[in-house]
Order: C-alpha cells, then structure tokens, then sequence
C-alpha cells in the first residue's frame, strides 16, 4: 500500500520591509512520503522569502516538470521559477529557458555541488543561487509541526523567523545574483 502525504497548515504572518511586502497567508502544505521535515520546512521559508499572492507551491517531489515553488502571470507564464537543493545541470537550463527569473535555494552539504556547478550557472543571466547555513535548516527541522503559527520579518536581508517556541535570524549566502 502506498503512503500518503503528510498534510501541514501554516499560519504565516510576513512583514517584508525590504520589498513592502506586509500579508497573512493560511497555507496548507502536503509533505511527500519521501520529503523529510528539513525540505519541508525550507519550502515554507522560501515562500515567506517570496511571498506573493501568486506565488504557490507546486506538485514538487511528485513531477519533473515543476519546481518547488513558481509564480505565474495572468496569462500562465512562469515568472518566478524556485528550486530546492542540488538541481542538475539540465534542469537550471530548463529552468532557465521557462521562466523570467530562477532562483535556488542550496542547504546542507552544497560546497560540492556549487563547485561543480558554478561555472556553468556563470553563463544564465536570469539565476540566482543562495545557500541557507546548516545549523540554520537543521533548527528549522525541528520545528516542524503540523499546525504552525510563525512570523517572518525581512529587513535589509535579514531573516527573523518567529514561531511559538523558537527565533532565529540570519543572512542567506548569495552564491550568484541574477543579472
């Protein structure tokens, strides 16, 4: 018998003084048999980093031709494009030949990945690449519940993150900026 997915509701309150960005969003994540609480909760960082009323989460583990997260247009083309993790080669030119602007979030061991990675991401002028620190996704990890109440404050590229037990703040790593 097939596991199912894990559903999460998140109440996630986001003040982004940065891009003037202040809403409350009531989301509802499935979480993958095989997703651990790690990724999942690093996709309910990101969306707080990118947060939109168009912004959503994809089918992601479940499909090869979706990212993590992306942001459509009205007239359903991708204009934000984010990915999780160590994508290969061929999905970034994937990626980047679909959507506006692509940006991956590394965690975890990534030193390897980017070293390879780095010269042919050079040449895509519409990627960014950031890695979020460690002891950073490992915090986020156990915090994972599946009722959660967090608030995300961004001010000059500072994170808070907030939630009922637990605070964290810190800077993702740019590896590489969109051009």
């Amino acid at each position: 018998m097939a596991l199912g997915a894990t559903i999460c509701k998140a109440e996630l309150n986001i003040i982004d003084m940065d891009r003037h960005y202040y809403q409350q969003h009531s989301l509802t994540i499935a979480q993958h048999p095989s997703e651990t609480d790690q990724r999942l909760m690093v996709r309910l960082l990101v969306f707080a980093l990118h947060a939109s009323e168009s912004l959503s989460f994809t089918k992601g583990l479940s499909t090869d031709d979706e990212p993590d997260l992306w942001q459509k247009s009205l007239s359903d083309d991708i204009e934000l494009w984010i990915e999780l993790g160590l994508p290969s080669e061929k999905r970034l030119k994937k990626a980047c030949g679909r959507s506006q602007q692509v940006i991956v979030y590394t965690y975890g061991s990534a030193a390897m990945w980017w070293k390879q990675m780095q010269p042919q991401i050079a040449r895509f002028k519409n990627i960014s690449v950031y890695q979020l620190q460690p002891e950073i996704t490992e915090i986020l990890q156990t915090l994972k519940q599946r009722n959660l109440d967090i608030q995300v404050s961004i001010q000059d590229q500072e994170v808070a993150w907030y939630s009922e037990n637990q605070s964290l703040s810190f800077i993702p790593e740019i590896k590489i900026k969109a051009e």
